[in-house]
């Protein structure tokens, strides 16, 4: 069983949020301008910003893709978390960075949903932390399948969300909430 975390400090996570992530997805320019009034609200209300950004083969570590989005960007002193898996806890310090802020609630928010956004979720839950997902600050491309069948993006989206308000782990809680809905005070 998981420690579950005492206290009621929030951290602000924003994974992923780079340009070539964001390139192919879902209403990008939608979800990048969420994440950015998220980023500040956060900051407005002393929830400390956690950036993670993923490297690998195909997302190459200082190229242009590699780049967080236009307009999204860390405040000196903000931590910034290099990753090569889709959980942003997987051989990081995202957890202990955590533990420095003695964080026991994640606003998780960023790309993509099926991949490095759930994996953190499910990561973050797993280590004992409280999840609250930004339902409108989150996105991925639709997958395409042999034989034409499409799994679209918005239900990929839809369906993050709708698991993370039924999800449950005995001691936490998890939820979805729109980025103007989310209480960012500790």
């Amino acid at each position: 069983m998981a420690s579950i975390r005492e206290g009621s400090k929030k951290a602000l996570v924003i994974v992923d949020a780079q340009v070539g992530v964001l390139a192919e997805t879902w209403e990008a320019e939608r979800i990048i301008e969420n994440i950015g009034r998220a980023v500040k609200r956060a900051r407005a209300n002393n929830v400390p910003v956690i950036w993670v950004q993923h490297d690998d083969d195909e997302l190459i570590y200082d190229s242009p893709e590699w780049q967080l989005a236009p307009g999204l960007a860390p405040r000196e002193g903000e931590p910034v978390i290099h990753k090569h898996y889709n959980s942003s806890f997987e051989e990081t310090t995202l957890d202990e960075t955590l533990g420095d802020l003695e964080t026991s609630h994640i606003i998780l928010g960023g790309a993509a949903t099926n991949w490095c956004v759930r994996a953190t979720a499910y990561g973050a839950l797993d280590r004992g932390y409280d999840l609250t997902l930004l339902k409108d600050a989150h996105t991925t491309e639709s997958m395409e399948f042999q034989g034409g069948y499409v799994i679209e993006a918005e239900s990929i989206v839809t369906d993050l969300n709708t698991v993370m308000r039924w999800v449950s782990y005995p001691g936490r809680s998890s939820s979805a909430s729109e980025v103007d809905e989310v209480e960012f005070t500790s």
